[in-house]
């Protein structure tokens, strides 16, 4: 799939490119990350190629991120009008303020402001709650978003890092309420972490939000870079973040990542994108890239095709434990079934369940 082969999000009408440029490394005021001239590069490099989605915050680097953005995108309007801008509020920019961040009325307006400022536009077209606010009421946060997209500052909304009843209470008050409705929801998603298909992956297919993971190479840990060979050889450069998930598990996801990217010809981290790329649900994935060679590679992904037989061998060798009732659901679905095979699914009648009338009674 080419990078513009463009997807909608969720079901909404917006059209995005099934990749999408993360800002989070952009400008290094966080110790890494991309300089303002290579940042520029990477940016154009994925317009270039026909993407038109990107995605950054307003704590990110600081605010050194959107303003980066401002300065190379947002001040031209032949560049803006063809991107889907998103960013995010919920982060608190002024330590000691109590209203600085979080989803409340205030701070997602005063947020905004200064997120259009450094942007250089006077809209965004995604507006993202960053995470969720357990003091803020729900209701207050849809009531101020609906808000700023009447007032044609946002043209769409979405949450991120928020559990799944929340987000579907969100969207049902959204929608009983008159109120705009989510797109989109950004959550972390991987080879290395797929516990989110147990409620947060069927409640956004359910609800209609077109998901875009982040962290698809979990920090560089899906890249090839990490190996069992080299282990603790290899210094991450986010330190002990990405340090902390290097257990057997994820060797073991390594080891059958990199037999799989030498049958494709690719490489790992091409390998672990496409992979994802093909899960249901998946509308655009974030990449972060913090050199042209990097961005190069993740958007190579977009040329692999996995076999159904090498899907099955990452399948197997990343298989989440799913918190309940999810792998009890995927049993006790055989009761309704009756052995038999519905729209494509079949299963065998369990053990204890009767097989003929006369065991039945």
């Amino acid at each position: 799939m080419p990078l513009n082969h463009y997807l909608t999000l969720g079901r909404s009408g917006l059209r995005v490119s099934p990749m999408c440029l993360g800002g989070m490394t952009f400008g290094e005021d966080w110790g890494w990350g991309s300089g303002v001239k290579e940042t520029e590069g990477i940016i154009d490099r994925f317009l270039d190629a026909g993407g038109n989605f990107i995605d950054t915050a307003n704590v990110y680097t600081k605010g050194h991120s959107e303003k980066i953005i401002g300065d190379h995108v947002g001040r031209h309007p032949q560049k803006r009008n063809r991107i889907v801008l998103a960013t995010k509020f919920f982060g608190n920019l002024y330590p000691g303020d109590p209203n600085g961040g979080g989803a409340h009325r205030k701070s997602i307006q005063t947020n905004l402001e200064e997120s259009l400022r450094r942007l250089q536009t006077d809209y965004v077209d995604l507006y993202w709650m960053h995470c969720w606010d357990k003091i803020t009421p729900i209701e207050e946060t849809l009531r101020a978003l609906d808000d700023l997209v009447r007032a044609g500052k946002v043209r769409y909304i979405g949450f991120s890092d928020t559990p799944a009843w929340k987000v579907a209470e969100a969207q049902t008050l959204a929608r009983l309420r008159g109120w705009t409705p989510l797109a989109g929801l950004q959550i972390e998603y991987s080879l290395a972490e797929r516990t989110v298909e147990g409620d947060l992956l069927p409640m956004a297919r359910e609800m209609g939000l077109g998901v875009t993971p982040w962290s698809p190479l979990k920090g560089g840990i899906l890249s090839g870079k990490y190996t069992r060979e080299n282990a603790g050889k290899v210094k991450p450069g986010r330190g002990d973040w990405v340090a902390a998930f290097l257990d057997e598990k994820v060797y073991r996801i390594v080891d059958v990542l990199a037999d799989v990217a030498k049958e494709t010809g690719s490489t790992p981290a091409r390998a672990a994108l496409a992979w994802l790329s093909a899960k249901p649900g998946v509308s655009s994935i974030i990449i972060g890239a913090r050199s042209l060679r990097q961005l190069e590679d993740n958007l190579g992904a977009l040329d692999v095709k996995l076999t159904p037989e090498q899907t099955a061998k990452l399948d197997e060798a990343s298989k989440p434990v799913l918190a309940f009732p999810g792998e009890f659901l995927a049993r006790a679905s055989n009761f309704a079934y009756g052995g038999t095979t519905i729209n494509g699914q079949s299963s065998e009648l369990l053990p204890m369940a009767p097989k003929t009338d006369a065991e039945r009674y």
